[in-house]
């Protein structure tokens, strides 16, 4: 039986990973903040020799822009130094790391969708910590995989949440919704498919794990959320642009690895939204 560490298990993706994996197949490990600081190396290593996992799955991470560019020290700390001693630590025993990553370690000002052998160039603080992060994993350690993935929804507090809630409170009438950025939709569940095909295989290295069916900016995923819950009439949506320039910010990833490696891609990214709507009943 394969021991697998979560590290931060209470987030979007370590909780759908929790929810997901077999118990009775494999002997899950769970830690947030509060067991195992990431950005303290005795901590991560002592942790790492006592249990001896055989993957590690890092969850973890600072991934508010805004909080990453108010606190550039704690960004870099989280997302790249913790990073590091996972690697360095995984790397000394021998342990598979998956590392999960995100659609900004681009510029995103591409025209087309970003691939896998596209060069990383951040823009945001957010962005440059997770690139820096990735780095520190391709460096250090023999058996990885990075999968990225773009505006995960599905566990705990996300745009879904922001957009249903707001349909759902008679005091709200009208929600801004930016229309600059665009993006996939991807659901915890769809990601999690994803990254349990690399617990067992032998495929390594990166992989960008998005919803198909095409890209959206955020007021079109605000407008789908409400289709898909029944809720059109009940919320008026407004566009309005929120970039510092105003200049769009194109971050759709395209799952070139998955296909050209015969690997099964995720969900249409209406069908998820549809899929994980009717199972949480609208979040009343």
């Amino acid at each position: 039986m394969k021991t697998i560490w979560i590290v931060g298990a209470s987030g979007h993706v370590g909780s759908a990973l929790i929810k997901h994996l077999d118990c009775m197949q494999y002997e899950l490990i769970e830690t947030d903040k509060e067991d195992v600081d990431i950005t303290n190396e005795e901590q991560v290593t002592r942790y790492m020799n006592i249990n001896r996992p055989d993957v590690v799955i890092n969850c973890a991470g600072y991934t508010d822009p805004q909080a990453c560019k108010d606190n550039v020290d704690e960004a870099y700390k989280v997302n790249a130094v913790g990073v590091r001693n996972l690697a360095q630590a995984a790397q000394s025993i021998e342990a598979k790391l998956i590392q999960v990553s995100t659609d900004d370690v681009f510029d995103l000002a591409a025209d087309r969708p970003y691939n896998e052998f596209d060069d990383m160039n951040p823009t945001s603080v957010y962005g440059k910590s997770k690139a820096a992060g990735e780095r520190f994993v391709t460096q250090l350690m023999t058996r990885y995989v990075i999968v990225r993935s773009s505006w995960v929804y599905g566990i705990g507090k996300d745009f879904v949440d922001d957009v249903l809630n707001a349909a759902n409170d008679p005091a709200v009438k009208t929600l801004d919704v930016n229309i600059n950025r665009r993006a996939v939709p991807t659901s915890a569940k769809e990601l999690v498919n994803v990254i349990d095909e690399f617990i067992d295989d032998d495929h390594y290295g990166i992989y960008h794990a998005v919803c198909s069916g095409g890209s959206c900016n955020q007021y079109e995923y605000a407008v789908e959320i409400l289709k898909k819950a029944g809720k059109e009439g009940q919320l008026e949506l407004i566009p309005v642009t929120e970039s510092e320039d105003n200049r769009p910010e194109y971050s759709v990833l395209d799952n070139m690895m998955l296909r050209i490696t015969g690997l099964e891609e995720p969900l249409d990214w209406k069908e998820a939204l549809a899929e994980y709507i009717n199972e949480t009943g609208g979040i009343e």
